[in-house]
């Protein structure tokens, strides 16, 4: 490997658009922000080092050994993050981009594409919201930011348009049809420029030739070239200049590794697609990357399930490619599972938890319909127990490969019938991984707060006959509104409890499921005149107190200490009931 000769920004950019340089497949993707090519243009035009680039000869003969990617053109927020794969038909050898990937698609995109990313405070799904932009420099003006030197913007083609005293936005990419100075000159003639005041003129004069020098003369895309065929030293070669920085994630390496070792599936474009699948399952999960390789590894059994290079070699990686559609149906069972328990991505608060449930369910063969067959009743029972405990002890907060190979290594081994709650248990006692819960442990349920994912745990299991297919509310049983230390001197609380008040309002004791709809017309109506407008027959309002673990007693804002207090008596019974 050695240095080749320099070329200029306009060449490097010409291969790509004809397809001379590609991506391997163990390349990340895309993921540069519109600040950052713009402040590579900066650099480029004060002539700052942009780094060397790392390139991969590959002949014809090799080709069909690997898989690659073309480049990113016209970037679009929504639709068009992934790189496509490339069309090697005809193709003789490629330079595919071991180093420099990020830089040499901002090139690409400033100069020859677009980019279009969702404008704020519009839907996601509305098409207007992500207009089309192109890369331009203001020939007028420098920028505010004091970190910059000139003006480069990603601009619509109405906010190009827009030429007044302090604006002249010239389109970055037009100048690669300028082959000289002279047009140069003839376009800022075209332009007016020369009829503005002479220190714009002479401005707007030095930075245009500045651009054509960088982008059409200068021979600033340094390079080392590498010609070796062999995989495994192309991949030490990237492992060597790709993991020592923050750039690239772990998890992009390995599955950049898994993509390289698949022989029949793209590892990268199925796992993509898989992680975007399961977020967009019921309300939406929080999945990435490194989740889905680390369940691969625990699930197929690989014996040592650390993220490292070592474990992601061609045996296990075949393990895996093999076995990959029964993982990905374990996972999405699992996660269809999380839905039917009311979790989301705001109150799964841990996706590892979720892993050795896959697990179960690979073992007993990935059944349809687990989340509803009666057949599974009980499995489904002992699972939102287990994952409720799991959840409120913190088991996988950190270090979760040790949990997980403990419990791998149980459900693997138990021939009872059923999800192993009672085995866990029991060989977890007197362990770092307990699954009971202590009175002190249960005692500090009650400080768990509105909104926290926590919280939420405790309630689902407080109300196991709901149907979470109906979208269910944390709700203050006394609405919060009304408290206030103005309020509740006005509504005749005495000053000596107002610190007990605002201190118990806002957590567990005070808080209840509520559907959506019952939720908005309860609101801000107090909570004694809500109940007996809502529930007018007596019966139906004792069914309601005892579905919610409301105490008998007087609903007034003035005997709150007395309802937190009995309330909590209640849920202290019922959580020790559930969990002990």
């Amino acid at each position: 490997m050695a240095f080749a000769e320099p070329i200029t920004i306009k060449d490097a950019v010409s291969a790509v658009d004809k397809k001379e340089y590609l991506l391997p497949s163990i390349q990340r993707e895309f993921v540069w922000k519109t600040e950052q090519i713009e402040k590579l243009f900066d650099s480029l035009m004060r002539e700052y080092p942009i780094n060397s680039f790392l390139f991969w000869e590959v002949s014809k003969e090799n080709l069909s050994n690997y898989q690659f990617y073309e480049f990113v053109r016209d970037y679009h927020e929504r639709d068009n993050r992934h790189n496509q794969k490339a069309n090697l038909k005809g193709t003789n050898s490629i330079t595919a981009i071991l180093d420099g990937q990020q830089r040499l698609t901002s090139l690409y995109i400033g100069l020859k594409g677009s980019y279009a990313y969702k404008m704020p405070r519009m839907r996601w799904d509305n098409n207007d919201a992500f207009p089309k932009r192109l890369l331009c420099i203001n020939l007028l003006s420098k920028p505010e930011d004091d970190d910059l030197e000139f003006n480069f913007k990603f601009l619509t083609k109405e906010e190009y348009s827009i030429k007044d005293d302090n604006n002249l936005w010239f389109v970055v990419g037009d100048i690669l049809e300028f082959s000289s100075l002279a047009d140069v000159n003839n376009y800022l003639i075209k332009s007016g420029v020369f009829q503005k005041e002479e220190k714009k003129a002479v401005f707007a004069n030095e930075t245009l030739c500045k651009l054509f020098q960088v982008i059409n003369m200068n021979k600033s895309i340094n390079f080392f070239l590498e010609k070796s065929e062999t995989l495994d030293k192309v991949l030490n070669i990237f492992i060597r200049v790709n993991s020592g920085g923050t750039p690239l994630s772990y998890s992009d390496l390995l599955l950049s590794i898994a993509t390289a070792e698949w022989s029949d599936l793209d590892a990268r474009e199925v796992i993509n697609s898989f992680v975007d699948e399961i977020n967009n399952l019921g309300a939406g999960f929080n999945i990435d990357k490194d989740f889905v390789l680390k369940s691969c590894l625990v699930i197929s059994d690989i014996k040592d399930i650390k993220f490292s290079v070592d474990n992601f070699n061609n045996k296990n990686m075949e393990i895996i490619e093999n076995n990959w559609d029964s993982i990905s149906e374990s996972i999405k069972i699992a996660y269809i599972l999380m839905d039917s328990f009311g979790y989301n991505r705001d109150t799964l608060k841990s996706n590892n938890a979720v892993i050795p449930i896959a697990y179960y369910i690979n073992k007993i063969g990935n059944p349809v319909n687990f989340q509803i067959a009666s057949k599974y009743e009980k499995d489904r029972e002992l699972i939102k127990k287990w994952l409720v405990i799991s959840t409120l002890k913190q088991h996988f907060s950190s270090h979760p490969d040790n949990i997980l190979r403990f419990l791998r290594e149980i459900i693997k081994n138990d021939n009872t019938n059923g999800f192993p709650f009672d085995v866990i248990v029991q060989k977890s006692k007197g362990g770092i991984y307990s699954f009971t819960m202590d009175d002190d442990e249960i005692e500090n349920i009650f400080c768990f707060k509105y909104g926290q994912a926590y919280t939420y745990s405790i309630l689902s299991i407080l109300y196991p006959t709901l149907d979470f297919k109906n979208k269910f509310h944390e709700d203050h049983i006394f609405p919060k509104t009304m408290f206030t230390e103005k309020k509740l001197l006005k509504q005749g609380v005495l000053n000596s409890k107002i610190e007990f008040y605002l201190n118990n309002y806002n957590y567990l004791a005070n808080l209840q499921l509520l559907e959506g709809v019952p939720n908005q017309e309860k609101s801000k109506t107090p909570f004694d005149k809500w109940i007996n407008e809502k529930y007018k027959d007596k019966d139906e309002r004792l069914s309601y107190m005892k579905k919610n673990y409301i105490p008998e007693c007087n609903f007034e804002i003035s005997n709150f200490e007395e309802f937190i207090e009995k309330r909590k008596k209640l849920l202290r019974k019922t959580i020790k009931e559930i969990l002990k």
